[in-house]
């Protein structure tokens, strides 16, 4: 932590020293390529609820069953502390007293209304590209809602990004205010893709890897990272590592789903992407995102987590493979409160939601997301479905889920999982 803290300091302090020459502060409205689920001939209200749906803002800014949308409260963990969502609601407490230009400069300059830095938890690094009408029609909704009385949370940072006055060196070295620009060579889905991906839907703050600062390895676009204790895989068009090998059906159904054949289904962060933001986009604004997702530069990505062939190779609806069932404590703790539901070849018995087989987490070694699954289950709506898998966290010891967790690898993915008792604790 030290040594970060030291390069990242020096780093933010070299930029600074430059900061104040340089003008990287886009001062255009912007224009957005409209939307095929939000046209500009739609009201402005219209089309903020589709745009706020876009953005997912509401998994951000709601605590999930408090009964208080957008009134924020959400925690954040980062290496450096937690940091805690803010209030978008038409309260004295959130945003009612904000002004068009202070909500502009909030969202697209990580400024708040009082002239304090925003943490870039807050994606103002993608919401930058935003079209002012896009953000304006955004807060007309918004203002739309219920206004909630709670004061924001205190952040748990430690020293020294507790300083909201050092995130302007974090932003000389790290951002840069500037509005989508449409590629002319493209067609106008691709850009309408682009601009789903990388400015309201903000795909990059989670796939793509970050640096010693925090900062997006933009030349490492949507290449894998792992954050909040999730990993979100490559999404490049790498046909190894990435999605390369899905075809635009599977894409858009996993999008628009959350699960797609073959290939599992979605959970964690993605699953709340999917059941609050994406089921909600129309089917031409889908599919324009899957043209962009496959013009993304094929890259290897840190996490290099490879699907091999697809299905369970030695294994039955009713009986797992002898191959793992060296497994004993996973193996029984798996018949016991899982194969019911997943089934041991991984198909799914009462929903295709409970299918392992082809999910890439089952063939990460480090079992990332499916010890997160285990501890804190799965509770979202999409569609007419309802998506829920109970929590073994209070069930289970730190042992067993390690034990549960590297045998789902062992046995769906053919990979010695390395889970440890000590690893668990730390993802409770």
């Amino acid at each position: 932590m030290k040594l970060r803290l030291a390069v990242f300091f020096g780093l933010a302090l070299l930029v600074g020293a430059a900061y104040a020459l340089l003008n990287r502060t886009d001062h255009s409205p912007g224009t957005a390529p409209p939307l095929v689920g939000a046209p500009a001939s739609a009201s402005m209200l219209a089309r903020g609820e589709y745009l706020v749906k876009a953005a997912d803002c509401v998994a951000c800014h709601s605590v999930a069953d408090s009964g208080r949308p957008f009134a924020g409260g959400v925690a954040f963990k980062l290496p450096f502390g937690t940091i805690y969502s803010s209030n978008i609601t038409p309260d004295v407490t959130g945003i009612g007293n904000w002004s068009d230009e202070e909500f502009v400069r909030a969202v697209r300059e990580g400024v708040r209304n009082d002239g304090a830095h925003l943490y870039p938890a807050f994606p103002y690094t993608a919401y930058t590209q935003l079209s002012r009408a896009d953000v304006l029609a955004i807060k007309a909704y918004l203002f739309t809602l219920a206004p909630v009385k709670q004061k924001n949370r205190d952040n748990d940072l430690v020293f020294p990004f507790n300083q909201r006055w050092a995130m302007g060196f974090w932003n000389a070295a790290f951002f840069r205010s500037r509005r989508f620009d449409s590629d002319i060579s493209k067609s106008p889905a691709w850009n309408r893709g682009a601009y789903l991906a990388r400015a309201l839907g903000h795909c990059g703050e989670c796939h793509t890897p970050r640096n010693v600062g925090f900062g997006l390895k933009h030349g490492e676009e949507l290449a894998g990272a792992e954050l909040q204790g999730w990993r979100a895989y490559n999404i490049t068009a790498d046909p190894t590592y990435g999605i390369g090998g899905w075809t635009d059906a599977e894409l858009a159904q996993y999008l628009k789903t959350g699960h797609a054949d073959h290939h599992g289904s979605a959970s964690g962060p993605m699953g709340e992407a999917v059941a609050y933001s994406l089921q909600y986009l129309c089917d031409e604004d889908i599919a324009s995102l899957v043209l962009y997702l496959r013009s993304v530069p094929a890259r290897e990505g840190p996490l290099a987590i490879a699907i091999p062939a697809r299905g369970v190779a030695a294994s039955t609806g009713a009986s797992p493979s002898t191959e793992v069932s060296a497994h004993s404590l996973g193996l029984r703790l798996f018949e016991g409160n899982c194969a019911s539901c997943h089934e041991s070849n991984g198909a799914g018995v009462q929903s295709p939601y409970a299918a392992l087989s082809g999910a890439r987490g089952t063939y990460d070694s480090s079992a990332v997301n499916v010890t997160q699954v285990i501890l804190h289950g799965e509770d979202l709506r999409v569609g007419d479905s309802d998506i829920y898998m109970p929590a073994f966290g209070r069930a289970y010891s730190n042992t067993e889920v390690a034990a549960l967790a590297n045998y789902v690898v062992m046995h769906f993915g053919g990979r010695a999982g390395d889970v440890t008792p000590a690893a668990v604790a730390k993802r409770r």
